[in-house]
């Protein structure tokens, strides 16, 4: 089965809450008034895509329908379109590794996000390309975090370096560092814990993590990779802007995009916080994780 083909079965529920609640507004002959764009402003809302993602598209088609003298519903429908295929199409999406160099991923995101499965399935994938991975266990303080990643790792058939739980997560990535450069490792996939709501000493942890990385390998490519949970809507956007903050985040990875009905939060991610979403989860399987297509995800969301 084709990405498209995933993606299209995947966002059934998405599109029912997104394309037939918002498309649905700017079609026919009803005519272009102040009503109808408070209404889709309201209905792009409740689709999960952002408030102020909402509030841009609908100030948008505004400058479009007067500068084009448009006046019937029916009009703005392509219109609504090409600002959606504009804002999916923003930046950079593809994940760029320099065979030359060590290439240092460091995964965050909250507990329950995906991230360990993530891992995996991104692990298996780059090794499938040819490159030689090693991760590193550094969510030292969630129960069962570290035989949760071995399970992953062994399924990938990559290596990881770990330490007892509870030990220090800058001590096990300097360890790491270390093991990558003597084994000769392309790529170096670092865990991290997720406990938001000990938001002050996660971030402080991130940080020092940062230093480390800064300190053991300066002019390695570094990739931040956001992970988020696409059936938590709204919320993922205010995960984006904290992790945005504190560590500087490349991109996102959105998981359990199959099977919910907040798919339309890809446009928030994209569109307020200016963060490319690279990778998105399709399934539970090892091989389910695939490089985020703006064409391909536009066809199977606005068919």
């Amino acid at each position: 089965m084709g990405l498209f083909e995933q993606l299209t079965g995947g966002l059934v529920k998405t599109k029912q809450a997104f394309v037939d609640k918002v498309t649905g507004i700017v079609t026919g002959k009803k005519p272009i008034d102040e009503e109808l764009f408070e209404e889709l402003e309201a209905a792009l809302v409740q689709a999960d895509i952002g408030v102020q993602t909402a509030l841009n598209l609908v100030a948008n088609l505004r400058k479009k329908a007067k500068t084009d003298g448009l006046r019937e519903a029916g009009e703005l429908r392509g219109y609504l379109e090409e600002e959606i295929n504009k804002i999916l199409k923003e930046g950079g999406h593809e994940l760029v590794l320099d065979k030359d160099m060590l290439n240092i991923i460091l995964m965050v995101g909250v507990n329950g996000a995906g991230k360990t499965t993530t891992i995996g399935k991104l692990s298996y994938r780059l090794r499938k390309k040819g490159h030689k991975v090693l991760v590193a266990a550094a969510d030292t303080f969630r129960a069962a975090a570290i035989d949760q990643l071995q399970i992953w790792c062994e399924r990938a058939g990559v290596d990881i370096v770990k330490h007892k739980e509870g030990s220090d997560p800058a001590a096990v990535v300097f360890d790491a560092i270390q093991a990558a450069k003597a084994r000769k490792v392309g790529v170096l996939i670092i865990d991290t814990a997720g406990r938001l709501q000990n938001k002050t000493n996660l971030i402080e942890e991130l940080k020092k993590i940062r230093r480390i990385l800064e300190r053991e390998c300066p002019g390695s490519r570094q990739e931040i990779l956001l992970t988020l949970d696409a059936t938590t809507g709204q919320n993922a956007l205010s995960q984006a802007k904290i992790f945005s903050e504190a560590v500087g985040v490349n991109g996102v990875v959105l998981t359990k995009l199959d099977g919910t009905a907040k798919g339309g939060v890809i446009l928030g991610i994209q569109d307020e916080y200016k963060l490319p979403v690279k990778f998105i989860g399709t399934g539970e399987k090892i091989e389910n994780l695939e490089e985020f297509d703006a064409e391909i995800f536009s066809r199977a969301l606005l068919g």
